[in-house]
């Protein structure tokens, strides 16, 4: 009996499947691969559900469009069939989401599906710059930065609330103190994920790597001290981080940045990043 088209919620079975989308754009789809590589497709595991959406009467086909929801909503790849498929799931499930991320023609096609019911958006971020490298940098790294350690977590939680603050808009302490948020500061130091340039015990320079697939590694919270800004530290700090991923963890190094943010995007230019997509985010 064929079933209705519409997003069904994947699970163990569609992973060989859901593991060739993820394959196929490595950068793009970081977020969700970091995620599905291990943690498979149980939502408990997983911290989410991955959608599909297809016509077909049997599992064991191509899957041509794939939705995360978690933390974040994050449409990777479909058309507008798929796209409006994707939003009345959504709108059945309720927003759970704190921001709408991903490949910009996706994200902006879903969200003009949703917006009647889940507008007005806080910020529209239409023109992300979607960003890898996958070689050396091409410009001098910085010496002095290097990963936080576990016992230096109070002094790097500062920068951190400050990058948050500055990027996102929100206090990231204003809900529960700060609990969450510095568990998560926490999680990435103990990684080996958080890094930074220290001067006086005072952080200057902060970055992390935030999602981590088998291929690439997404650099994100890269933040200059206001004072120090216009001196290079900002380029030789994420020249030191890209290093770090590139040839010490074997992954391209990617980011996104805000189109707006010239200075951002030359310093990224310089350290020898192309783009090579372009993502949107909706942020609640």
């Amino acid at each position: 009996m064929l079933r209705l088209a519409g997003a069904r919620l994947l699970d163990e079975r569609d992973l060989p499947e859901v593991l060739a989308v993820l394959a196929a754009d490595p950068v793009a789809s970081c977020m969700v691969a970091a995620r599905v590589e291990v943690a498979g497709l149980d939502p408990w595991r997983l911290g989410g559900e991955v959608w599909a959406y297809d016509q077909r009467s049997l599992r064991g086909g191509r899957v041509d469009a794939l939705c995360f929801a978690g933390p974040n909503l994050i449409p990777l790849c479909g058309d507008a069939a798929a796209l409006r498929s994707f939003a009345d799931r959504a709108r059945r499930r309720g927003r759970m989401c704190s921001s709408l991320v991903g490949p910009a023609e996706q994200v902006l096609g879903l969200w003009e599906e949703l917006a009647p019911d889940w507008g007005p958006a806080r910020e529209v971020r239409a023109d992300q710059p979607l960003m890898a490298l996958d070689g050396s940098p091409s410009i001098p790294l910085d010496p002095l930065v290097r990963p936080v350690r576990p016992d230096e977590l109070d002094r790097y939680l500062p920068a951190a609330i400050a990058m948050f603050i500055e990027e996102v808009g929100v206090d990231p302490c204003a809900e529960d103190g700060g609990a969450s948020y510095r568990a998560r500061v926490a999680e990435l130091i103990a990684g080996g994920r958080a890094f930074a340039r220290f001067e006086g015990g005072d952080v200057v320079f902060k970055a992390e790597i935030g999602a981590m697939s088998g291929k690439v590694g997404q650099i994100q919270g890269v933040w200059v001290r206001p004072d120090r800004r216009g001196c290079g530290i900002g380029a030789a700090g994420t020249a030191a981080v890209a290093e770090r991923l590139v040839r010490g963890m074997g992954r391209t190094a990617s980011l996104y940045v805000n189109s707006y943010n010239d200075v951002a995007r030359a310093a990224y230019r310089k350290i020898g990043f192309t783009q090579v997509g372009r993502y949107a985010t909706v942020l609640f």
